[in-house]
């Protein structure tokens, strides 16, 4: 009899769910103005035609169909826009239409029921966080005081690689080249340089692989950005969960469990510590929930930590190893890049924030490494709060919006040569109308608004890299492109490479 009952059980919701897709299936088949899109299959829809990495599939699919493409992910509807015209019509005049998020369920709790800043909708919650996350953090005022902070951390990663080329150098001398995987420790740098912001301590030491605490939160990053657009099928899919289909949903959670924990520990180190922790955010933040209880709650403080932590790691680092892998693929650039930080800046100090400003041709490389490689290379989904006339077409309410970024950033009608890495496209005369033409970091009221931070800090890790080592491929073979799978684009592969200290920069790297 249970059997039975559980049988009946699963055969109603079936029928439901399918009742349910096929009339979303028929309303949406009536509108006669919706973008083109090509033949769907029942129930799934086009999840067929999008594999990984998804902005291939999505550009393939445009690419016949055109710049607007209306797409069925089960029974959501879904516009993918592929053209920098439609792009600014959604952002500029369309922006608070298309301003909520896809809130798809995988992500509910790792984003604390979607109240994270990059996953709320656009209301007055959001607008709240992101305004306590900017006026703590992320304000000028609050990255002027923090340059010490980064500076120590790409130091201290300096200071590991020179004391690991001299204890594997020995007696083999100054040309010695050495190993080193440097995905790893990129994501440190920056999983450091945030958490000092946040909480006056470093998250992890020296030895990154005996962190089990960083490991875990970098999985849980990792994890977040490879589903948090669309690419987990029982979002759509939901029939998928009753066959036991949801481990990845299941390891979000528990990942959500531990970030949590994570951010209470913290908000408590502090209520402990009391006076002996300054000028950090959460210090801050407690200090104002004494005056605005409801304002400043422990949960909007759990929110601020997660959403900054995991906005500012992944992005991050992810750009920092791609420019990297695209100047070793491109010697010459290197060598530009090199001798124009020796002229601006010499051997006798390291390069410094402030430095920036003279250093025209490092910040064309990182805005050529930003077109190629976006820290997003589809927008973080989004969603339309009412019908929209978009393009000559009408999109309904609720349509997840998907913004190929990776796609309109190599367009061949905005750029010449678009696949080739050319930092000269941003030389001055041309920076202004390029960079008109790029969004890396978002664009409207939703864009990123840790760009400022981005900036300075992948600045400071490539010319200090830059200035402190001779850097070479492993081998004669180009170092792998491929690009896995996930929202922030990271490298399938992660980045080896080779190097050893600059013989000019031997005194300076000896002191630190």
């Amino acid at each position: 009899m249970a059997i039975l009952a559980y049988q009946s059980i699963f055969l109603s919701l079936a029928v439901v769910l399918f009742i349910k897709m096929l009339l979303s299936h028929i309303k949406l088949n009536n509108n006669k103005m919706l973008p083109p899109s090509p033949p769907a299959l029942p129930l799934i829809g086009h999840l067929h035609l999008v594999k990984k990495p998804r902005h291939e599939s999505l550009t393939r699919i445009s690419k016949q169909y055109g710049p607007a493409t209306f797409l069925k992910f089960g029974s959501r509807p879904v516009l993918v826009i592929s053209s920098y015209s439609l792009v600014e019509q959604c952002f500029t005049t369309n922006d608070i239409a298309f301003a909520d998020r896809a809130n798809l369920p995988a992500v509910k709790q790792i984003t604390f029921d979607y109240k994270h800043i990059g996953a709320a909708n656009y209301g007055p919650h959001w607008r709240n966080v992101r305004q306590i996350a900017v006026t703590e953090v992320l304000s000028p005022q609050r990255l002027y005081a923090s340059v010490d902070n980064r500076a120590g951390e790409v130091t201290d990663m300096v200071r590991q690689l020179f004391k690991s080329w001299n204890a594997s150098a020995g007696s083999k001398g100054s040309s010695f080249f050495e190993r080193v995987e440097l995905k790893t420790r990129l994501f440190e740098l920056s999983l450091n340089v945030i958490m000092t912001m946040i909480a006056g301590k470093r998250f992890c030491g020296d030895n990154l692989e005996d962190c089990e605490e960083t490991k875990r939160f970098r999985e849980g990053v990792e994890e977040f950005f490879s589903m948090g657009g669309t690419s987990n099928t029982e979002d759509f899919l939901p029939i998928l969960k009753l066959f036991g289909m949801a481990k990845a949903t299941k390891k979000l959670n528990r990942l959500a469990e531990l970030n949590k924990e994570m951010t209470l520990k913290l908000i408590d180190e502090h209520r402990r510590e009391g006076s002996q922790k300054k000028n950090t955010m959460i210090a801050n933040l407690l200090e104002r929930q004494m005056e605005n209880p409801e304002k400043y709650n422990d949960y909007i403080i759990q929110i601020l930590i997660v959403s900054l932590l995991q906005a500012g790691t992944d992005t991050i680092s992810n750009t920092a190893e791609w420019a990297m892998t695209l100047l070793l693929n491109n010697p010459d650039i290197l060598k530009k890049a090199s001798a124009e930080i020796d002229a601006h800046v010499g051997n006798k100090r390291l390069v410094q924030e402030s430095d920036m400003p003279n250093l025209p041709y490092l910040q064309c490389i990182i805005n050529e490494v930003l077109r190629l490689y976006p820290g997003g290379a589809i927008l973080l989904p989004h969603k339309s709060r009412e019908n929209v006339s978009l393009g000559g077409y009408e999109i309904p309410a609720g349509t997840i919006l998907l913004v190929n970024t990776y796609q309109i950033h190599r367009d061949p009608i905005l750029w010449e040569e678009p696949t080739k890495f050319k930092p000269e496209r941003f030389e001055s005369g041309k920076l202004e109308a390029n960079k008109q033409m790029m969004f890396p970091f978002g664009m409207g009221r939703r864009r990123c608004p840790g760009e400022a931070l981005a900036m300075r800090e992948i600045g400071l890790i490539l010319g200090t890299l830059i200035q402190c080592f001779d850097w070479q491929r492993i081998g004669h073979e180009l170092v792998d492109t491929s690009e896995g799978p996930g929202l922030t684009l990271p490298k399938a592969v992660p980045l080896e490479a080779i190097y050893r200290p600059r013989l000019t920069m031997m005194d300076v790297l000896s002191a630190i």
